[in-house]
């Protein structure tokens, strides 16, 4: 029995009842279940405002949690080539003075295009020690003897 049906039926008890229309007593009581019955009618208008807009916010939930997968399956994409094991650098283009993360690779290659302006930026080994850099043979920083045809060193010695 839901709350309408239960105020209809205490407004069925009054008017069997037969109770004297002109106490006072009377008058209040059936003021008092109008008021009720207005009440009832109210939350089940209430009720069905409720399961409309739950329905909606579950159809939202759902675009959201497409929206989420297209978003971060995206983001992991842009994560796969991404070395842990590899040390990486914050650079600073002079130009847009855009920070950027780069890998010691891409420092011992000597230049990398700034993704933000374009502009090349270049890296000069020249004013280090040998013995600041780590030689990729292994050689720890003895030139004359390594083959490493990569070592910043050694190119940046021949220009």
């Amino acid at each position: 029995m839901n709350i309408n049906e239960k105020v209809a039926y205490i407004k069925g008890l009054m008017d069997g009842l037969k109770l004297n229309e002109n106490d006072d007593m009377v008058k209040l009581v059936k003021k008092v279940v109008d008021v009720l019955e207005d009440m009832a009618d109210d939350i089940e208008d209430l009720g069905e405002l409720y399961d409309e807009l739950s329905e909606q916010v579950d159809e939202i939930d759902q675009d959201l949690s497409l929206v989420e997968d297209d978003l971060y399956d995206e983001d992991d994409d842009d994560f796969d080539d991404f070395d842990e094991d590899s040390e990486y650098y914050e650079v600073v283009c002079p130009t847009c003075g855009d920070e950027i993360c780069v890998s010691e690779d891409i420092l011992i290659e000597g230049s990398i295009e700034c993704p933000n302006c374009g502009e090349e930026l270049e890296f000069d080994f020249s004013s280090l020690c040998a013995d600041d850099i780590d030689c990729p043979e292994g050689d720890d920083g003895d030139c004359d003897s390594c083959s490493a045809e990569d070592c910043p060193v050694k190119n940046d010695s021949e220009e």
